[in-house]
């Protein structure tokens, strides 16, 4: 199973991403990565 992109099928997909992001700016969060990590894992072990 070969999942390998050419470089233009990858360019292409990197530039649709950005265009996403440049639409749809995230709010810059005011936490440290950390405390944005500690918060995802306490939902995820909520969870289970």
């Amino acid at each position: 199973m070969s999942n390998k992109l050419s470089k233009e099928e990858r360019k292409a997909m990197i530039e649709k991403a950005e265009e996403e992001r440049a639409k749809h700016p995230k709010p810059k969060s005011t936490k440290s990565g950390f405390a944005t990590i500690d918060d995802e894992a306490e939902k995820l072990q909520g969870n289970n």
